[in-house]
């Protein structure tokens, strides 16, 4: 990858990388109760691995 990224790249890559996270542990309580005990990476929509999926963006 270059050294230098551009600010369109650069901000499609910070996409991506807020996507391979869990959700919030305050989701779990809101959406499933709190008596439940259900893991936060359930709940993502995206689920990403940089090693599994690529993520198919050109350099520009």
């Amino acid at each position: 990858m270059a050294r230098y990224k551009s600010p369109l790249k650069k901000a499609k890559l910070e996409k991506k990388a807020r996507q391979t996270k869990w959700a919030p542990f305050w989701l779990v309580f809101k959406a499933i109760g709190k008596g439940k005990k259900v893991h936060p990476s359930r709940l993502t929509k995206v689920k990403r691995n940089w090693r599994r999926s690529s993520t198919k963006i050109r350099g520009e």
